[in-house]
């Protein structure tokens, strides 16, 4: 099922990187830049707080709630005004959050695997997240990079798939999607026709109540390996590429 692919396209957040901790550390730095110029902020709100304001601006603003940025920025704006500060303080508390956000730790096998598989395959990413790959320094693995807030859906939704297909000119079954999360990644490429490789980093087992994705590996070396071992005469790049 896999031997006809000609794209993998790559989520970002805890498939190329711990999320997590990115986000920990950008979220720490915005605190010490709201206690040096806007401590009414720091004393009235801590990180949940500004975090379940992030949430209630999405269920007020649904037709938004797949920006992250905007939800970032706009959510701190009226924060900042309700207690007497200017509505810049949103935009300038964004951009120490995005300078944070994209100062990424990736893990270990990710680079020589871009690299490898780069070779083999057209490389694609489309995310739900706000990471910008040229800030992150990989950008030049990609022929194509998506976001949701390009985009103005966000996986699952079946659009945000197809802009990939779209943009490099192929079928859905010549691109596969290696995400980590079964349902937005892997049943949601399912969905739009893709080819599907589920990345579990032994985090986790396949959930028992979905379908199993075309291929599960633990990580990218893990899927290095098999590109390796198909027949490049099957897989890959066309002559004409």
């Amino acid at each position: 099922m896999l031997d006809q692919l000609r794209v993998l396209c790559f989520d970002l957040d805890d498939t190329l990187w711990d999320v997590g901790r990115v986000i920990d550390g950008a979220d720490a730095a915005v605190e010490a830049f709201l206690q040096q110029h806007y401590p009414r902020i720091a004393e009235h709100h801590d990180r949940s707080q500004l975090r379940a304001g992030r949430l209630t601006l999405a269920e007020q603003q649904p037709q938004l709630a797949h920006d992250l940025t905007w939800l970032r920025t706009e959510s701190m704006r009226q924060v900042a005004v309700a207690l007497g500060y200017p509505d810049r303080a949103g935009e300038e508390a964004f951009e120490v959050f995005i300078a944070a956000r994209n100062k990424v730790e990736f893990y270990p096998d990710v680079l020589p695997a871009l690299e490898h598989l780069g070779q083999r395959f057209r490389l694609a990413s489309l995310s739900n997240g706000n990471a910008d790959l040229a800030r992150v320094g990989i950008d030049q693995h990609f022929a194509v990079s998506f976001s949701a807030r390009q985009l103005g859906v966000a996986k699952p939704d079946p659009r945000s798939f197809g802009a990939v297909v779209a943009a490099l000119g192929v079928s859905p079954s010549q691109v596969a999607y290696v995400g980590d999360d079964p349902d937005i990644d892997v049943v949601g490429a399912r969905a739009a026709g893709l080819r599907t490789v589920w990345i579990h980093r032994g985090r986790r087992d396949w959930p028992a109540t979905l379908a199993a994705p075309d291929l599960a590996v633990a990580d990218l070396a893990a899927l290095t390996e098999w590109a390796s071992a198909v027949s490049p005469r099957t897989v890959g790049r066309s002559p004409r590429e």
